[in-house]
């Protein structure tokens, strides 16, 4: 008789309890997987920020504009491959309530220093060559149902226009993918252009720019002449390598980490009393057959390893039901149109969810199987 066998007995004696017990398992490992995918996507922005792009800002604050005639001086450095100036829109669809992530941007330079947006070369002649273009990410075109050809109009709740009006009309002409799958693709984009020459204030002005360097090497240093070209004028720069403005972007928001992380310690820990008095409840039932199994031969050691067997099988089938659960919920969500990139959940966050239903396994299967280990036969047997 093997002790795989003698394991699944014994898991499958009480089926009431052991589909509760997975079950709870289960929601820790399903609440685990679907918060890390959450956190993953979170950090995409962070983990797809190319090494060679630097953000420059004002200095005073995010909000505060800067003058357009910096992009040609910062153009001027060296080690600068491209510079791209864009500007907050504000923008909704039809109602204040639909917001649209839109952005005003150089057209031509946006698409040389941001070229994970892919576009067709038909899309990306139109896009350069019509003053009221417009190119949506193709999660927005799906949310919205727009389509290449479409007349759109985009609401500012920022911007005016000279006649009064916050409404902009706009032509689809391209819906672009991402490179990766994780790149945002529901953000818009509009000429700065068309978008300066009809604002009623404010023109002139650029929100911040996206910078290009030759060489990831050079960051720090072109870090450091942009800096000190704007140092002591009415508008200072603040200049700092992607990640860290997107990092520092997500820290507005408030410690996200923190809170996902307090979230699924509550939940393990919750299972991890459970399930241990899950164990402790099934081998004290079992006093008397332990008992018969050491008379007929069975070494302690190998009672202890079925007791922690038992524990640890009974954690990776609920965990593993439960990290399968997480990628067919992501899945679904992925599939609805949302301001975040995709959910994920990469071959490395799976193998750490075993590993730690792994780990819950034997904490909590420790103490009952010491307990069979060092049981004796006479009291296993008086007991029953």
């Amino acid at each position: 008789m093997s002790d795989l066998f003698l394991i699944y007995k014994n898991l499958t004696r009480k089926p009431l309890r052991l589909f509760l017990t997975v079950f709870a398992t289960f929601i820790a490992f399903l609440i685990y997987g679907t918060i890390t995918g959450f956190q993953n996507a979170l950090d995409s922005g962070v983990e797809l920020s190319a090494d060679d792009r630097l953000v420059t800002v004002n200095k005073i604050n995010f909000t505060q504009p800067l003058p357009i005639s910096y992009v040609n001086k910062v153009k001027a450095i060296e080690g600068v491959q491209g510079v791209v100036h864009m500007n907050w829109f504000g923008g909704y669809y039809q109602d204040p309530s639909q917001f649209l992530q839109t952005f005003a941007v150089d057209e031509k330079a946006f698409l040389e220093v941001y070229d994970e947006i892919t576009l067709t070369e038909e899309e990306t002649k139109a896009w350069l060559q019509n003053n009221q273009a417009i190119i949506v990410g193709d999660t927005s075109a799906e949310k919205y149902g727009w389509k290449v050809g479409d007349r759109i109009p985009v609401g500012s709740n920022i911007f005016s226009q000279a006649d009064g009006s916050s409404v902009w009309d706009f032509d689809i002409v391209g819906i672009y993918k991402g490179r990766d799958r994780q790149t945002d693709t529901t953000s818009v984009y509009i000429h700065y252009k068309y978008f300066n020459e009809t604002q009623s204030f404010g023109g002139n002005y650029i929100g911040w720019m996206g910078v290009r360097t030759v060489d990831p090497k050079l960051n720090e240093q072109v870090i450091k002449r942009i800096d000190d070209m704007f140092v002591n004028s009415p508008f200072e720069t603040e200049t700092v390598p992607e990640k860290a403005f997107q990092k520092a972007f997500i820290a507005q928001i408030g410690n996200i980490g923190l809170i996902l992380t307090s979230v699924v310690a509550a939940a393990f820990f919750i299972i991890l009393v459970i399930v241990g008095n899950s164990m402790v409840l099934s081998v004290r039932e079992r006093t008397a057959e332990i008992g018969v199994m050491k008379t007929l031969g069975f070494r302690s050691g190998r009672i202890f390893r079925l007791v922690l067997g038992e524990s640890v099988l009974l954690a990776l089938v609920g965990g593993g039901l439960g990290i399968f659960a997480s990628l067919f919920a992501m899945a679904a969500i992925n599939q609805s149109p949302t301001p975040l990139p995709d959910m994920l959940l990469d071959s490395a966050a799976v193998q750490t969810a075993f590993a730690y239903a792994a780990i819950l396994g034997l904490v909590t299967g420790i103490i009952p199987a010491i307990s069979a280990l060092r049981l004796n036969i006479i009291t296993a047997l008086t007991r029953a």
